[in-house]
C-alpha cells in the first residue's frame, strides 16, 4: 500500500481540507470538518478502496493519519 495514494483517499473525506494539509503525522480529528459525517466517509473510503471493513473502535483509538493507514495496512495483509 502506498503512503502517497493513502493520503489522497484519506483526503477525499474533507470538503475543506487540502491533501496538502495532510501527512501521516496529522492528527485528524483536529481538523474542524472532523465529524461523525467524516467517520462514516472515511469507512466508506477505506472499504470501496481497500476491501477493510473499521470499526468504531479504530477510528475512537486512532490519533494520527499513520494509526489508521497501519490498521488498513493491518488488515490487508
Amino acid at each position: 500500500m502506498n503512503e502517497q495514494t493513502f493520503l489522497e483517499h484519506f483526503a477525499s473525506i474533507f470538503d475543506e481540507v487540502e491533501l496538502e494539509e495532510i501527512t501521516m503525522d496529522t492528527e485528524f480529528k483536529n481538523f474542524e470538518e472532523w465529524s461523525s459525517l467524516t467517520a462514516l466517509g472515511l469507512l466508506a473510503v477505506m472499504e470501496e478502496e481497500y476491501e477493510v471493513t473499521l470499526t468504531h473502535n479504530d477510528i475512537k483509538g486512532a490519533t494520527l493519519v499513520r494509526d489508521i493507514y497501519e490498521i488498513v495496512k493491518d488488515k490487508t495483509e
